[in-house]
């Protein structure tokens, strides 16, 4: 067994991993920022190691700092969390050769994965079925393209292979329109991604974003732990996530979660990871996956029993899964809101000082937070603050005790979006369930 993790994160994924060690009674290591100092986890942790100034480029994604931390400590492993450096190859790579366990997967399947072109091949070949496209990158030739883009059909979308977070993404209407949109996208690319290679991919028109949570042994065991609906987004951002998604029969899981799990023995997977897909009329359409733990995964983890974290750390530790798919039962209900530090209509974030927050309870309801009374929001990071998780032996239940819970949510000096969750816990459309991608921002007049 792992007997020290550094931590290499913030916030409440940093919290959540420390509760997942101390659980296996394994000491932690909280690394954190100078505005971080007197974070709740940091106080927590058994050790905590300070790598630098406010901005993440100083500190949280200072790679030579971190792994300077875990030598000083006598770390034995190094867990990422989610952002900042969890999908970074080369880093997953530096921790093994500096001698530590990286708790998610190997570089090369970082890597592989985090190219949308390689990940759809690798996808293909393991039959998880894929969103029409270009099956390549595209090149200059006009012509070849415009080809492309008329046996696709048209709206078709130009997205950038290192892309992610809804960055470098491109819709196309008309053959007039589409060389222009794969210059400006290889240019946005080259920019953001330091890889200007784009592809073409059918433009599923009023889709619902479904994810499949897996988790994979060294030992090629692979399962899957059901679906989540995440389609309720802001500009790419998911604002409220359940399980089981609305809608999608047992049947139907079974044979796309399978499919997720053979994909995983084919390509050696290592670790949690999620397999997102576009789901429209019926039909699952890959289009990428995360090799990391998800903000989202309580969810999940409140449907089956099963904590994803703790098991993210066996599995390094280079044991077998705890679980055949024939123990994993999907009962009740669960959805969660990400609670934000910021304007709940113009979205503008509110750091500052909490002056007094409450966290709701009852039955069924789990808060994943690391605020506390007086804490102050740092200006630098992302702006969530909390997730609350409701849970229930149906979606209505479930619903009916997030609404409760939001109402007892209190959060004084800073502005946060419970408002808007609040509406939307009272939304028709959202009641009924199975909301398309486009659905919030049609609904906020975005």
């Amino acid at each position: 067994m792992i007997e020290k993790v550094l931590i290499a994160n913030r916030g409440e994924i940093a919290l959540r991993i420390q509760r997942a060690c101390r659980a296996l009674d394994i000491k932690t290591v909280a690394v954190h920022s100078e505005a971080d100092r007197e974070a709740k986890y940091v106080r927590l942790a058994d050790e905590s190691v300070c790598i630098g100034p406010a901005p993440a480029t100083e500190s949280y994604l200072n790679v030579p700092a971190i792994i300077s931390a875990a030598e000083v400590t006598d770390s034995i492993a190094i867990h990422p969390g989610y952002g900042f450096l969890a999908e970074n190859a080369d880093f997953a790579e530096r921790v093994e050769q500096s001698g530590f366990i990286f708790i998610g997967p190997r570089g090369e399947t970082i890597r592989m994965m985090g190219d949308k072109i390689s990940a759809i091949e690798a996808m293909k070949k393991s039959g998880v079925p894929c969103v029409p496209g270009s099956d390549g990158p595209l090149g200059d030739n006009e012509a070849e393209n415009n080809r492309l883009a008329t046996d696709i059909g048209y709206p078709i979308i130009i997205k950038a292979a290192g892309g992610g977070g809804g960055k470098g993404m491109r819709v196309v209407h008309t053959e007039a329109a589409l060389a222009n949109a794969v210059s400006l996208t290889k240019a946005e690319a080259g920019a953001a991604f330091n890889n200007d290679i784009v592809y073409m991919e059918k433009y599923l028109e009023n889709p619902r974003h479904v994810e499949f949570q897996i988790l994979a042994d060294e030992h090629g065991n692979a399962i899957h732990l059901g679906e989540r609906d995440c389609s309720l987004q802001r500009r790419h951002q998911k604002v409220v996530e359940e399980a089981p998604a609305p809608g999608i029969t047992e049947k139907l899981r079974n044979k796309i979660g399978e499919r997720c799990a053979e994909a995983c023995r084919k390509i050696g997977y290592r670790g949690a990871g999620t397999f997102e897909f576009l789901y429209e009329n019926g039909e699952f359409y890959f289009i990428e996956m995360n090799t990391r733990v998800q903000v989202e995964h309580p969810v999940t983890e409140m449907i089956t029993g099963v904590d994803i974290v703790k098991e993210q750390i066996l599995i390094a530790s280079g044991e077998k899964l705890n679980y055949q798919q024939k123990d994993i039962i999907i009962r009740g209900h669960a959805m969660e809101c990400r609670i934000n530090a910021e304007d709940p209509k113009t979205f503008i974030p509110s750091p500052g000082q909490i002056t007094l927050y409450h966290a709701p309870g009852g039955p069924g309801i789990r808060v994943d937070s690391h605020v506390y009374n007086n804490y102050t929001v740092p200006p630098y990071y992302d702006s969530m603050i909390a997730k609350i998780i409701a849970f229930g032996d149906s979606r209505e239940i479930a619903m009916a005790r997030m609404r409760v819970a939001l109402s007892e949510m209190i959060v004084d000096g800073i502005k946060t979006n419970i408002p808007l969750h609040v509406d939307i816990m009272k939304d028709t459309g959202f009641l009924a369930g199975g909301v398309n991608i486009h659905y919030l921002e049609k609904k906020l007049g975005l």
